[in-house]
């Protein structure tokens, strides 16, 4: 009796191999194809924002672009990188280096490794190195939207030929711009441990020491603040009703301080600062006679402030109120010139 031959052995079956590698592949190609898209893009938005600053009289233009960062950011190096506005402020930077992760496509974060050249419409540009140079912007789609800049171990020099800048270097500076409830927009900034070039009255109150500054406000009517050049945007957001309300504000020049809070400003039509500003000054008197052997203030102005001052002073702190209004200054009832210029009307 003989028994029945066994059944060949079946062929493992390699699906079950191979199917992992065939998803990861098809995987990988359709993320590479979106990362190509996401880059278009990027390109598009960039040369279409190039397009309607333009329009608006600014100008943005770059020597080489470069996007990257495959597989999972985006990365955009402008190099030699150019920026001017209508009023005549620009900045120029070898390289600008922006970076934003493909799961939050609108969080960029920008920096100039090779520092940058800010251009002042009058007294030539000036060379900023330092240790860090970066910003962060994101929300665009809010006004204004989240940007945040932040510099340490600065140093300011002027190009040749170049006027003096008033800041020789810092050790920290931040501005931040945040949007608020109800069409409101904060804007905060400090820089601290200034070395200041600086003569004359400034010269005389800070000497060698330090200057520091801290602002804090908000903007009301914020959605008005946009125009072709600073003055249009100022007189819109002016006409529109908007207040600046200083929350926190602190200067520091060597001995000398000024330190103010809870007050509310406005821009009149003819440019000027208007509103009353709560002020708690410290050398108050030397700041003054500083104004007098400077020229700043007449003698006669700057000997009927310091009275003022002296009057209202506790310690070595005196507590006034500076008005701005008609166009003019006051310290109390003193008369000390013209309000401070935010723009100048065409």
């Amino acid at each position: 009796m003989s028994l029945p031959d066994p059944l060949a052995a079946r062929k493992p079956r390699r699906l079950g191999l191979y199917l992992p590698f065939v998803l990861l592949l098809i995987a990988a190609v359709g993320w590479t194809v979106f990362w190509l898209w996401a880059r278009g893009e990027v390109q598009k938005r960039l040369d279409a924002s190039v397009a309607d600053l333009g329009r608006a009289g600014y100008q943005l233009s770059w020597k080489e672009r470069t996007i990257g960062g495959y597989p999972f950011r985006m990365d955009v190096t402008l190099r030699e990188a150019r920026v001017r506005e209508p009023s005549g402020w620009g900045l120029d930077a070898p390289e600008i280096a922006g970076e934003a992760f493909l799961y939050a496509p609108t969080h960029w974060v920008i920096a100039a490794p090779q520092g940058l050249t800010f251009v002042r419409p009058r007294g030539g540009s000036v060379a900023v190195g330092g240790k860090l140079l970066r910003a962060s912007l994101n929300g665009l789609e809010k006004r204004p939207p989240n940007f945040s800049f932040q510099g340490q171990g600065l140093t300011f020099t002027p190009v040749a030929g170049a006027e003096p800048f008033a800041l020789q270097s810092a050790e920290l500076v931040e501005f931040h711009l945040r949007p608020g409830p109800n069409d409101e927009g904060g804007v905060f900034a400090r820089l601290d441990n200034g070395k200041a070039r600086l003569s004359g009255l400034f010269g005389q109150i800070a000497g060698d020491k330090p200057v520091s500054l801290v602002w804090n406000s908000t903007l009301s009517k914020i959605s008005t603040f946009h125009g072709a050049d600073w003055a249009d945007a100022v007189r819109r957001w002016s006409d529109a009703g908007g207040r600046m309300t200083v929350r926190d504000a602190k200067l520091t020049a060597g001995e000398a301080l000024i330190e103010t809070s809870a007050s509310t400003l406005a821009v009149g039509r003819d440019g000027r600062l208007r509103g009353v500003m709560p002020v708690s000054l410290r050398q108050a008197p030397r700041a003054l006679g500083a104004m007098a052997q400077t020229g700043v203030l007449p003698e006669t102005t700057a000997s009927a402030a310091s009275a003022v001052a002296a009057a209202r002073q506790t310690g070595e702190t005196t507590r006034a109120t500076l008005n701005f209004e008609a166009g003019q200054m006051t310290l109390g009832p003193v008369a000390l010139g013209p309000a401070p210029r935010i723009y100048t009307p065409r």
